[in-house]
């Protein structure tokens, strides 16, 4: 495939070969580019040949030595430069098969693709690969790759994924561990269904793959209220959350005596059901699976708290601000605004803990709040000089929220600045503590 550039990056390889934005890479030392793993792939080489096509249509070599790995400074119009593999699953626990119509088109896009495991960490079930795909993965050490699992049973995984080639989950993570691909796995839990002697079995099955498989996440499905038409599944309770917890905590010391690993990590969201609280730092073996919830809330903590030690005691607050979250992380969120109000003198820090209506109550991070949510919980209160919204809560490129709101229209709706705020711990504090020396108009 022919790539387009968009961008060349100042002072790199790629500006000092007179590329510009316009000119199409057509081959890479002989090979065409299918998409952005063949491009990663044939750029690591120390020497390589460049075929390049100019805006004006002019078709020229060019002839690199460079470091091994060294980035060439190209920045293509198609960043994945080729098509997503969609997911043909129809898994009983999928979210997105329980949004309501009418969201923006991207939202319901189901992707079921290695490359994307192995450059963004999307989670995959290997059912919708093809031979060449794993082949392709395997000579091309695609790794860490991370495995959809939920449950090593063959029948029970064609059950759950409705797709026959689910049954073929071991087989793919033997002959993966043996090539030497590092491995993450994740299972959503559903009650009564992969949980219990199920979960108990998936685990002794995993057992002789750790440390080649480095983690493995056990997270709660998410069940919103559009469920109408799909399969029955079950809320988990508190006493759910602590039995599996007890399940799980013999095994984490096991996997840890025998691998120097933890291995199994549950979500924040079954310690904050279990009121329990969250394990250390150090139970989280470098919070491998910090983007799927396993830790993130503990990390959020501990940064918080050394943020919180640097306050100056007495510091003079000035300020008046709101701020939002959702129910698992408001007990937390409260805590610590809490501190830092301890360590100053006057400000005053509101949180307002949003039920999330429209997934349903059961939906209870702080990612999938809307803005017509906040909106509708927000309007009339006090909010103060300034409404903080936590940045998880927007598209990745632009200020709107889930459900295509934008923070101008909550501002205006709310009738007040809104600033965002960043997802780590330490920026967390130090925001609200900017914002409350400051005194506001």
């Amino acid at each position: 495939m022919e790539q387009k550039i968009e961008r060349v990056i100042a002072h790199s390889i790629g500006e000092e070969l007179g590329i510009v934005p316009g000119d199409v890479l057509l081959e890479i030392s002989g090979h065409r580019i299918e998409d952005v793993l063949d491009y990663y792939f044939y750029t690591t080489a120390e020497e390589l040949t460049l075929k390049i096509r100019d805006h004006q249509g002019e078709v020229w070599e060019a002839e690199i030595e460079k470091e091994e790995k060294e980035d060439l400074g190209l920045v293509f119009e198609d960043p994945f430069m080729g098509t997503y593999q969609h997911c043909h699953n129809r898994c009983i626990f999928c979210f997105i098969d329980q949004m309501p119509k009418g969201m923006r088109p991207t939202l319901y896009f189901k992707d079921d693709d290695s490359r994307l495991s192995f450059l963004n960490g999307n989670y995959i079930t290997m059912t919708n690969m093809k031979e060449q795909d794993i082949e392709r993965t395997i000579r091309y050490h695609m790794s860490p790759i991370n495995l959809s699992i939920h449950t090593t049973n063959p029948e029970l995984r064609v059950k759950m994924l409705k797709n026959p080639k689910a049954a073929e989950i071991m087989q793919h993570i033997g002959r993966l561990a043996e090539a030497g691909i590092v491995l993450n796995g994740q299972i959503v839990l559903c009650k009564g269904i992969n949980d219990g002697e199920e979960l108990e079995r998936t685990l002794r099955d995993l057992e002789p793959y750790v440390p080649a498989m480095q983690s493995l996440s056990i997270v709660p499905v998410g069940l919103s209220r559009y469920r109408e038409g799909l399969y029955p599944l079950e809320p988990f309770t508190r006493e759910d959350a602590k039995a599996l917890i007890r399940q799980v905590e013999p095994w984490r010391k096991k996997f840890y005596q025998n691998t120097g690993l933890h291995f199994v990590h549950l979500s924040d969201e079954f310690y904050i059901l279990a009121e329990e609280g969250l394990p250390e730092e150090e139970a989280y073996d470098g919070y491998l699976q910090i983007e799927n919830g396993v830790g993130m809330m503990r990390l959020f903590w501990d940064e918080a708290q050394e943020e919180i030690c640097q306050i100056p005691e007495g510091s003079r607050g000035y300020g008046r601000v709101s701020l939002v979250t959702a129910v698992s992380a408001y007990g937390y969120i409260k805590k610590i605004t809490e501190q830092i109000l301890a360590r100053m003198q006057g400000g005053e820090v509101h949180v307002h803990c949003i039920r999330n209506d429209f997934f349903g109550e059961r939906i209870t991070v702080t990612g999938l709040l809307t803005g017509q949510d906040i909106r509708a919980q927000l309007t009339g209160k006090d909010l103060g000089k300034l409404l903080l919204l936590p940045e998880n809560l927007l598209k990745a490129d632009e200020e709107i929220l889930l459900d295509d709101v934008s923070v101008e229209d909550l501002k205006k709706a709310l009738q007040t600045p809104i600033d965002i705020v960043k997802s780590s711990g330490r920026d967390f504090v130090h925001k609200i503590v900017s914002c409350l020396k400051k005194e506001l108009i």
